[in-house]
């Protein structure tokens, strides 16, 4: 898919983890792809009421298991405010979900964590190769970087 196309489901992200944080959540959204461009599913974080599992993205490969065949989900691709955790990145792999697109990366929300004084979460922050070296990812893309800084600074209020 094309940059532009990136940058468009990208901004939809973006606005999704602005409505997990209007919505008293962490600020993440994801959404996932078909090969012909379809939007098939969408999804924001809500981990609010003491599920820590509800993320967005392991919502998507749960979807996309009981909702896509194999070659369906190989094809797609999710698009994400920011890029997979561990627990997130071990879904989509064993669900055989196709590229990540993420606007943040792990290591800038580290560093924006460490700037909010944020304590470090109970899971070792992994990029999604790390966990899952087969699947392709694509970001960060930088013009996002000062929006979601601004979120998680927000939601650490």
């Amino acid at each position: 898919m094309s940059e532009e196309t990136h940058r468009r489901h990208l901004r939809r992200c973006v606005d999704l983890a602005a409505e997990a944080l209007d919505a008293g959540d962490e600020p993440f959204g994801s959404i996932l792809v078909d090969a012909t461009g379809t939007v098939r599913r969408e999804d924001r974080n809500r981990v609010a009421d003491g599920d820590a599992t509800r993320h967005p993205e392991f919502e998507l490969a749960r979807w996309a298991a009981d909702n896509l065949s194999p070659r369906e989900r190989a094809e797609a691709t999710v698009y994400t405010s920011g890029e997979h955790c561990p627990m997130c990145s071990a879904a989509h792999a064993w669900v055989g979900l196709g590229p990540i697109v993420y606007a943040g990366s792990t290591e800038q929300l580290l560093r924006w964590r460490a700037e909010i004084g944020l304590p470090e979460g109970p899971v070792a922050p992994l990029p999604v190769n790390a966990v899952a070296p087969g699947v392709p990812v694509v970001g960060p893309f930088e013009e996002f970087a000062d929006e979601l800084r601004s979120l998680h600074q927000l939601g650490a209020r």
